[in-house]
Parts: structure tokens; C-alpha cells; sequence
């Protein structure tokens, strides 16, 4: 009894051993990494949201994988549809843009426009392109292509969205 007991010390103080080690080593990995901190935008009226739009719960909402449609041929292109206007800040409007590949926020001004953020959806991967007048986001999954474009070359910025 006693030397099974000695065994089970010994385990259970090399695992904490082999445990600590491991964290720390991950540890000290992981805090020497540089990341751009998330840019906090103002929020005027949580309330408001465009016509024809929803709002939505936070800017990380993402629907259940439960109400996605079952994978099938590539829809036809469609129009922009944001899904919420977050705020207006002091440049323009930040506005959301849903696909079946993740989400593209732009904050769109009167002459151009940012991209705040991108965000792919589940096993969906992502890639950006950026020049002086266009953004493009597209998302991908296997064959499947999905790219949200922004230009403002000519005029306003305009949102395309294209399934490919």
C-alpha cells in the first residue's frame, strides 16, 4: 500500500512538473508577441439602426451554425445588404457587411473609406487587399469564394458583395 503510494506522489509531482514547465514555456512565448489592441469606436445611439436593418446583439455576433444553409452551388451575386449601422463617428459611418463567409465592417466617409474590421466565418479563411481608391475582403472555403469590394475611385464609397 505504501509503495503504491509513493508512485502516485511521484506521478502526481512529475505531471505538475511537466504541466508547470509546458505553461510557462507557452508563457513566455506568448507575451513577447506584438498585437495591434481593437479599435474602439464611438457609439452615439445604440438604438438606431438603418431602415431595413436589424441590430444586432454585439459586433462579434455570428448566427448558430444551426441556421446556416446546408453547402450547395455558389448563389448569384447580390446586392450590399448592412446588417446594422454601429455609430456615425466623426469620419462617417461605420457600416457591417454579412456573407456567408464572414463579416467586413467599413467605415465609409464621403470621399473613402477604412476597413475597421474582418471577421471569416467558421472554416471559412480569409484574405485583403487594399490600394488608395478599393478594399477588397474575400473569404474562403475551399472552391468557394466570397468577396466584399468597396471602391471610391469615382465618387461615394460603394459596397459590392459577389459569391464566386
Amino acid at each position: 500500500m505504501r509503495r503504491g503510494l509513493v508512485h502516485v506522489l511521484a506521478w502526481l509531482l512529475a505531471t505538475g512538473a511537466a504541466v508547470t514547465l509546458s505553461w510557462w514555456g507557452v508563457h513566455t512565448v506568448m507575451a513577447g508577441t506584438a498585437y495591434d489592441p481593437p479599435r474602439a469606436l464611438p457609439v452615439t445611439d445604440a438604438g438606431a439602426t438603418a431602415p431595413g436593418t436589424k441590430a444586432l446583439g454585439s459586433p462579434t455576433h455570428r448566427p448558430s451554425p444551426s441556421r446556416r444553409p446546408a453547402a450547395g452551388p455558389p448563389a448569384p451575386a447580390r446586392r450590399p445588404t448592412p446588417s446594422a449601422t454601429s455609430s456615425a463617428s466623426a469620419a462617417g459611418q461605420v457600416k457591417s457587411y454579412d456573407t456567408d463567409g464572414g463579416r467586413a465592417v467599413f467605415e465609409l466617409d464621403t470621399s473613402s473609406a477604412t476597413l475597421v474590421s474582418a471577421t471569416p466565418g467558421t472554416g471559412w479563411s480569409m484574405q485583403v487587399w487594399k490600394t488608395e481608391t478599393w478594399i477588397r475582403v474575400e473569404f474562403s472555403r475551399g472552391t468557394d469564394r466570397v468577396s466584399v469590394f468597396c471602391t471610391w475611385h469615382d465618387g461615394p464609397p460603394h459596397v459590392e458583395i459577389g459569391n464566386y
